[in-house]
């Protein structure tokens, strides 16, 4: 169905016959291939779920080989981590999409640096894990995922804000995680000896006094299950498909 323009000539929204706005169309901004696809997936079951088949919303993905990211980080080169978002965020425009999501953690950290002047909104995948962590009464929470998160300010930051304490594992256990999550988890794979790694450093952060965990790697579901975690734990992709979906469908709660 074509776009319809508003009386004052800007694009207006499509609508269905029965006068509801369509969905919105959602692009995601895709970094690693297992992180990326787990969004989709997401997402797409979410979007099955709704009754009304027209009120399902598109969903583009944009990615630049993972590759370019990791050379990127190696250089602590944020720059151009910043120009390949921008890149997605200009090739989901041009492909119809009315909002970007970022289903990656590292990446998030460059964001501030192209959104005043990308061509749609993004919904940020890190103040909606803060938010949720607020709203569950948290007081102190741990954090797993690469070295470029745990050792990182996009977390730390937002958090601290919000006067949460943040907890990471010691630097032996965060290299052993980092380490798994660049040879085994972003290839699909993650050994029976690696997943038990992870279970421990959780386990030692539950030992610390953490009453929350953030799973901050997109790869997560391969390191370890929501049930045998020792804490609750915040998936921010998981958060991030449920606020994209409400966004779509103009919930008047999502942002």
């Amino acid at each position: 169905m074509p776009r319809r323009r508003a009386q004052d000539g800007t694009p207006g929204r499509a609508t269905l016959s029965g006068g509801a706005d369509l969905p919105k169309h959602i692009g995601i901004a895709a970094v690693s291939p297992e992180g990326s696809a787990f969004c989709y997936k997401l997402i797409g079951r979410r979007a099955s779920e709704i009754d009304t088949p027209e009120r399902r919303p598109l969903i583009t993905l944009h990615n630049r080989p993972f590759s370019s990211y990791v050379e990127a980080l190696a250089r602590n080169d944020w720059p151009t981590v910043a120009r390949m978002l921008a890149e997605s965020a200009r090739v989901l425009h041009e492909a119809g999409a009315d909002f970007a999501v970022l289903p990656d953690n590292v990446a998030h950290h460059a964001l501030p640096m192209i959104e005043g002047g990308s061509p749609i909104p993004w919904l940020n995948m890190i103040d909606l894990v803060a938010e949720a962590i607020v709203a569950a009464g948290c007081k102190k929470v741990g954090l797993v995922g690469t070295k470029y998160v745990t050792n990182g300010s996009t977390y730390q930051t937002v958090l601290g804000l919000k006067g949460l304490p943040l907890l990471v594992p010691p630097d032996d256990e965060a290299d052993a995680i980092d380490r798994i999550i660049f040879t085994e988890a972003v290839f699909g794979r993650v050994r029976a000896a690696s997943r038990l790694a992870v279970a421990q450093s959780i386990e030692r952060l539950a030992h610390r006094g953490c009453d929350a965990l953030i799973l901050g790697t997109t790869e997560g579901s391969l390191l370890f299950t929501i049930e045998e975690s020792p804490l609750p734990v915040f998936d921010p992709v998981e958060l991030l498909a449920d606020r994209a979906i409400a966004f779509a469908l103009q919930d008047p709660s999502a942002p």
